[in-house]
């Protein structure tokens, strides 16, 4: 489910760049990603036929998440008028590394070195991966916008499966943190009196699949993942996110993989293979010490 979400949530570009080029702005982008999103949202929990209903105590804290994700997406999408997309993306995946500080600091969850290597390793691909101009320089609002998205986006991972949330059905807690978070591009179009919507049947057809892929689909299966592997390595998986958009930017858009490329795309699936095989490799490593400590006990024995 992790995985999912991280592919899922890599095939932004691929539906909100037909949108930009009709002339949508961020925001009308957003909305309509938001608004289709809780449309499906909707149906599936019609059709699965649970309550729309959540406990009163429980509205405060999705309220909260809501908004957290809403201005995730805007700053990032803000970012991007003052740096490269690419440069922004890059800078987005320091957010696993705050899950797991949050985790470590607040919650007291052990950080073992294999979460680190993993986390390194995941960057190093991303690294990799990222084509930027030579001599390009970094926009100061830019990596301000990156990071508070970042931020966003890692207390939302670590706070998602907390107190009265993890009582609330999946389906129906990603309803009412799309509801919430539309709230803010609602606003923002009521501020600026600027909405644009898309012009024929391609652009609907994007806005539907931006409303069902990177974010009905996606949000639902990270809280899935959330509930039973935990936040670090959620967020670890979601190195998966820009080697999707490689993947669909050589088959679809027809670019070039380079070997550079292939480095990347080798170190984010060997960090994510590691972080998916994590308990079993975690008890390899323990019988091996082990057994290694029994054969220096032989060793010392057989001198004697």
């Amino acid at each position: 489910m992790g995985a999912i979400a991280a592919c899922t949530y890599g095939m932004n570009p691929l539906f909100a760049l037909p949108l930009y080029e009709q002339g949508l702005d961020a925001n009308s982008v957003l909305l309509c990603r938001y608004v289709f999103g809780i449309f499906i949202m909707a149906l599936m929990i019609w059709g699965r036929r649970q309550p729309f209903h959540i406990p009163r105590r429980a509205i405060g804290p999705v309220a909260v998440l809501g908004l957290l994700m809403g201005f995730s997406s805007l700053f990032l999408f803000e970012s991007y008028t003052y740096m490269d997309a690419g440069i922004a993306s890059t800078l987005l995946f320091v957010y696993p590394i705050m899950v797991a500080i949050i985790m470590t600091c607040v919650f007291k969850e052990k950080l073992t070195w294999l979460t680190i290597t993993c986390v390194i390793g995941a960057f190093a691909g991303i690294l990799c991966l990222y084509k930027g101009e030579d001599g390009v320089s970094l926009s100061p609002m830019g990596t301000l916008l990156v990071m508070l998205s970042a931020l966003a986006y890692a207390v939302y991972l670590v706070w998602i499966n907390r107190g009265e949330l993890a009582k609330i059905p999946t389906v129906t807690l990603t309803f009412y943190v799309l509801t919430f978070g539309s709230v803010i591009f609602i606003f923002n179009a009521l501020l600026h009196q600027s909405m644009t919507l898309p012009r024929d049947w391609l652009g609907w057809g994007c806005a539907v699949g931006l409303g069902l892929m990177p974010t009905a689909v996606s949000l639902f299966c990270t809280s899935i993942a959330i509930a039973a592997i935990g936040s670090t390595p959620t967020a670890i998986l979601g190195a998966l996110e820009p080697l999707t958009a490689v993947v669909f930017g050589v088959t679809i858009f027809h670019e070039t993989l380079t070997g550079r490329d292939i480095l990347g795309l080798c170190l984010i699936v060997i960090a994510v293979t590691v972080v998916i095989a994590a308990d079993p490799i975690s008890g390899v490593l323990l019988r091996m010490r082990k057994l290694f400590k029994k054969g220096v006990g032989l060793l010392r024995l057989h001198k004697k």
